[in-house]
């Protein structure tokens, strides 16, 4: 057995939710954070059987696609002495996609 876990934009989260349902994949949905944007995202925990994790994979890759995006910087510093104008320009972000660790389960208990 394997504990799936994939941290996914917010934006994603109802179409991995669907589909997961759609091939009868039992997922804990817990809201996150992420640091960099400060944005939010859905982290998904998965306990599924070996020979399942490819097509938990597969689900996840084919519904959480990265994107680009523009943001402004989340830590602004202008010195007006120099003229630093730039922190406060937006910057163009790639976004989505799925971060996703496979972990081994020593044991597995259902009270």
């Amino acid at each position: 057995m394997k504990l799936v876990l994939a941290i996914i934009q917010d934006q994603d989260a109802a179409r991995l939710s669907a589909a997961f349902i759609d091939n009868n994949v039992r997922a804990t949905k817990l809201s996150s954070t992420g640091g960099f944007l400060r944005a939010g995202n859905s982290t998904y925990i998965v306990g599924v059987e070996d020979d399942r994790v490819p097509a938990v994979l597969d689900i996840i890759k084919h519904n959480c696609q990265a994107r680009d995006e523009y943001t402004t910087p989340p830590l602004v510093s202008i010195d007006a002495a120099a003229g630093d104008a730039a922190a406060t320009n937006p910057i163009e972000v790639r976004v989505g996609g799925a971060t996703v660790f496979v972990l081994p389960v020593d044991a597995f208990h259902q009270f």
